[in-house]
């Protein structure tokens, strides 16, 4: 009789156990620390946390190992605990700083400072498959990953990707309204200071080459799509698989160019390169020169290509033809 009421009441301890694991296992991590298994379309990453299932918590601790996909999430107006630096400047960007401000810097794309990332204690890491992609095994052993690439789609669907995690479509949707409306306006105060059919080109000058900014991203986009300039000359035979070409400064006038969007490196070195090309007589007589029809451009905005970077670059284009 004693051996069967221990049993009983083993079995009954054994059924009380199993209830609570299962019960536990049913439930998503209070923090947004654990993955859904059914994560939001187009994301084979990691899952949700927030209480409906599958969407993230926009207020969950995030590490963005990408500076593109930090500025998605800035445009979403959700802020990173943590995030990628540029290497050139060893910070986070000038025209994203203020932005960031109590955002912990995680390292250069790349090249991650894995113990700051460790220290932040993230619910979720944010990357980009096509700039450090390689370090994504590594990263999934900290916190569920989810990640996108650069070059798969243009920074809409980026954007729209992004949000689908949050549940945030029609604040992305809202974001790429407002945006085309405004690029719409530039368009057509570039057409009325330069004339319709306008030609243009992108050229970046830094300290050791000078450089012709192919149709491709960053600028390519932007320039040619939605402000609807047409490619001067030459611009079009540049592989869209490379952002730019390198150029000696004889042949910029067979770009025939009516319009140059200008960009200087930051850099005392690129500054006195442009200094000395803008004495030069091949410069002088460009047709974009001789008719006032140079704009120097804003340079991380424009070499930004992320939702926020685009927006910024065409504001910073309003200003430059109002």
């Amino acid at each position: 009789m004693l051996r069967r009421i221990c049993t009983t009441m083993l079995l009954i301890l054994l059924i009380g156990v199993l209830a609570a694991c299962g019960g536990q296992a049913g439930e998503g991590s209070a923090n947004g620390s654990e993955a859904a298994t059914n994560a939001p379309a187009g994301n084979k990453d990691a899952g949700a946390s927030s209480g409906n299932g599958n969407l993230i918590d926009p207020n969950a601790k995030i590490a963005s190992m990408s500076i593109h996909m930090t500025n998605n999430l800035l445009a979403l107006g959700i802020k990173p605990a943590g995030s990628a630096i540029g290497g050139g400047v060893g910070d986070f960007l000038p025209h994203v700083k203020a932005m960031l401000d109590g955002t912990v810097k995680l390292g250069v794309v790349g090249d991650s400072d894995m113990e700051a990332v460790l220290g932040l204690k993230p619910d979720y890491i944010f990357i980009d498959q096509h700039f450090g992609g390689e370090q994504r095994a590594e990263l999934e052993k900290i916190a569920p990953v989810v990640s996108t690439d650069l070059d798969a789609g243009t920074w809409r669907d980026h954007l729209n990707q992004v949000a689908a995690h949050f549940g945030l479509e029609e604040k992305a949707a809202a974001f790429i309204s407002d945006y085309e409306a405004r690029a719409d306006l530039v368009r057509q105060a570039i057409e009325k200071e330069v004339g319709e059919g306008a030609k243009a080109m992108a050229i970046r000058v830094t300290a050791k080459e000078l450089r012709v900014q192919s149709a491709a991203r960053p600028l390519g986009p932007i320039m040619f799509q939605d402000l609807k300039l047409k490619p001067a000359n030459g611009v079009e035979d540049i592989s869209l698989d490379e952002p730019y070409a390198p150029i000696s400064k004889e042949v910029l006038p067979d770009f025939a160019a009516d319009v140059i969007f200008l960009l200087v490196n930051n850099d005392d070195d690129a500054k006195r390169s442009f200094a000395e090309l803008e004495k030069n007589p091949l410069w002088m007589n460009l047709k974009a020169v001789k008719n006032n029809h140079v704009y120097a451009l804003d340079g991380q905005k424009w070499l930004d290509y992320s939702a926020l970077g685009q927006s910024m670059a065409i504001d910073n284009a309003a200003e430059l033809f109002s």
